[in-house]
């Protein structure tokens, strides 16, 4: 398995997310800025989780920059699934959500409905607890994974 989190992060609790799901998916899994990613970054890719900060009730512009350059069938054969980090209103907006419709739309097999992380104000901490959740969301992704191989 070759699996790759790629994130878009404004304070650091994006990354800080991705880094959980990145190690507990294992298996060489690397974690990586959208800041850093470049054409090869998705080469040889079969597992690829997506995530971002909810920005105006969306993903932050980088990341609809990044899904939009995500051409039809680019995707084909690789299992994806998307999070967003977001702070906990009444109406939040869902990032997630859109990124997983843009990964399947690439072509991508969306192996775990998208998922929020709370955030703790604007800036953060993460509310405590939402690494583990992380933790745990990466594991059934990493059942879902071990399932369909």
């Amino acid at each position: 398995m070759h699996a790759r989190v790629v994130y878009d992060t404004t304070f650091g609790n994006t990354r800080t997310i991705a880094e959980v799901i990145a190690a507990e998916l294992g298996q060489g899994t690397t974690s990586l800025s959208l800041g850093d990613l470049t054409d090869a970054s998705l080469d040889g890719v079969d597992v690829l989780v997506v995530g971002c900060p909810i920005n105006g009730w969306r993903p932050t512009e980088r990341m609809q920059e990044f899904l939009r350059n995500l051409t039809p069938g680019s995707l084909t054969g690789v299992r994806a699934a998307a999070f967003d980090t977001r702070v906990k209103l009444f109406i939040h907006g869902d990032a997630a959500g859109k990124i997983s419709h843009a990964l399947q739309d690439a072509g991508a097999t969306i192996v775990a409905k998208p998922h929020g992380f709370i955030v703790q104000g604007t800036e953060g901490p993460l509310a405590p607890g939402e690494t583990g959740k992380a933790g745990a969301w990466a594991a059934f992704i990493g059942a879902e994974l071990r399932a369909t191989a």
